[in-house]
């Protein structure tokens, strides 16, 4: 049955107050709840400015983060860059927590608010809840009071250590961040609420640890007494190892129990926000896809007028806005468009399929039930794997997207493919391809230390495509390796297509 329309939009004006934010926010919830069947945290809003904004981005958008200098370097940026009218600010900043924190800009009028709760509030809101990465990764429990806990064990060190003694190990430690996170789920460790508790009994097993396995081996070699235990010590360390910070914690001969906390602290951070460098496309897709269809059903039913649907409309553009390769704008493909298309279009397929659409999409095309399968799509994939599987023709076609060869030993870049019947495959596998962050990131492990000589740390770089780390690169990371190992540290680069 249709649903009456309401006589009195909720709200007529440009300027908010929280009693409308508070009618606008219940009718949102009504409408995704009905409509999306959204699965939510509790929501918890709050209004900021925009220098609170920009202190926000700095500290990478968590609330009670600890303090170090990098971000106020990048408070000092981003203020000036948006001071003088380089870049704009984003109308809000989303926390995956249990609540959900969602900050608004104080200078959105009412229009813009009410995108902005439908896109962070309910969409993001439920990719944070849903998506099977951040389940396992994440925990939306525990990150505001492990983000308390560390803020003050941090401001101890600091008082207790001196700064620059922290810093020595927070830098060498951020630097490490995108190395200091597990990719594949092989260790079972507390979760976020339960480390304060365990902090003082875990720090005293690991140091424990490492007492054994740097304590002295007998110095003949060749006893099969002292051969035994190398490799057991050599087991102990269960090489090779992809988290750097990890290893670095476990067994770094040279940290004390507070540096080797520290190091806990900015990798479950980084682990925190492992799930987002693989979801950006989806996540950014779904809040759109959502504000989308939440802010016309709110319009359908006279929750808002025409002005305001308009205001929206330009808004929503303005997001999934798309500039063509040779336009001074383009920086990439905008992730908001991709996502946004590829779900629109999957919606497209369900309900009015094409012949096309039959043959790439046989089990999508005419299913007609386009909501399961969008919600089921955002529990189970990631980017790459939603752009290999749901990546059609049509949406190839619209963003005019082609493939481009690019060879060290050639003179010229070589169109390979386009987006025709003959290349929409390698186009779509490209771009799944340049979204696997496996790929992307530079693959570092540790390979092996010498346990009975000099202490060296071996470490191996697995390039793909002839991507080498550049020289300067390598030798910063082997410089904080050295800070935090305390001994001399080797990076081998390895070519992956040439060993093979």
């Amino acid at each position: 049955m249709a649903n009456r329309k309401r006589k009195t939009p909720l709200f007529t004006g440009a300027d908010w107050t929280f009693e409308t934010m508070r009618r606008t926010y219940d009718a949102i919830e009504r409408l995704a709840l009905r409509e999306l069947k959204l699965d939510l945290y509790p929501n918890q809003i709050e209004i900021i400015s925009s220098e609170q904004m920009l202190d926000a981005y700095s500290s990478t958008g968590m609330p009670l983060m600890y303090r170090h200098w990098s971000f106020g370097k990048s408070f000092l940026q981003e203020e000036r860059a948006y001071r003088k009218g380089f870049r704009g600010l984003a109308y809000e900043i989303v926390i995956n927590s249990n609540p959900c924190i969602s900050y608004n800009m104080e200078e959105n009028t009412m229009a813009t608010q009410t995108l902005v709760m439908a896109h962070a509030a309910f969409g993001h809101n439920h990719f944070f809840k849903t998506n099977h990465l951040f389940r396992q990764w994440t925990d939306a429990d525990g990150i505001l009071d492990y983000l308390e806990y560390a803020r003050s064990f941090i401001a101890e060190c600091e008082e207790r250590y001196g700064k620059q003694a922290v810093e020595v190990v927070l830098d060498a430690a951020h630097a490490l961040m995108p190395n200091g996170v597990f990719r594949y789920s092989r260790r079972s460790e507390p979760s976020l609420g339960e480390e304060r508790e365990r902090h003082r009994e875990r720090l005293a097993q690991e140091e424990a640890e490492v007492n054994y396995l740097w304590q002295g081996l007998p110095k003949s070699r060749r006893s099969k007494n002292a051969k035994d235990e190398w490799r057991r010590r050599k087991d102990t360390l269960r090489l090779p190892e992809e988290n750097l910070l990890y290893f670095l914690e476990q067994y770094s001969p040279i940290l004390d129990n507070w540096q080797r906390e520290l190091l806990r602290v900015v990798r479950r951070i980084a682990q925190y926000f492992y799930p987002q460098r693989q979801t950006k496309v989806m996540n950014e897709g779904c809040a759109t896809f959502v504000h989308y269809h939440l802010c016309r059903a709110l319009h359908r039913d006279g929750y808002i007028n025409d002005g305001a649907m308009l205001e929206i409309l330009h808004q929503h553009s303005n997001v999934v806005f798309q500039p063509t390769f040779d336009d001074p704008r383009y920086s990439g493909i905008n992730p908001y468009a991709l996502g946004f298309a590829i779900l629109m279009d999957i919606k497209r397929m369900c309900l009015e399929p094409t012949e096309e659409d039959r043959t790439w999409f046989p089990h999508i095309a005419g299913t007609k039930d386009w909501l399961s399968l969008i919600k089921s799509i955002w529990v189970d994939y990631r980017d790459e794997s939603f752009i290999q599987q749901f990546l059609g023709p049509r949406v190839m076609r619209d963003f005019r997207m082609f493939a481009i060869a690019d060879k060290e030993d050639a003179r010229h870049y070589r169109v390979s493919d386009i987006h025709n019947a003959a290349g929409y495959e390698a186009v779509r596998e490209m771009l799944a391809r340049n979204h696997d962050i496996s790929v992307a990131e530079p693959d570092i492990q540790i390979v092996d230390v010498d346990l009975l000589g000099d202490r060296t740390l071996v470490l191996e770089a697995v390039s793909r495509d002839g991507a080498r780390l550049h020289d300067a690169d390598a030798e910063r990371v082997v410089q904080h390796l050295r800070t935090l190992w305390g001994y001399d540290v080797e990076l081998d680069q390895i070519d992956l297509d040439r060993a093979t």
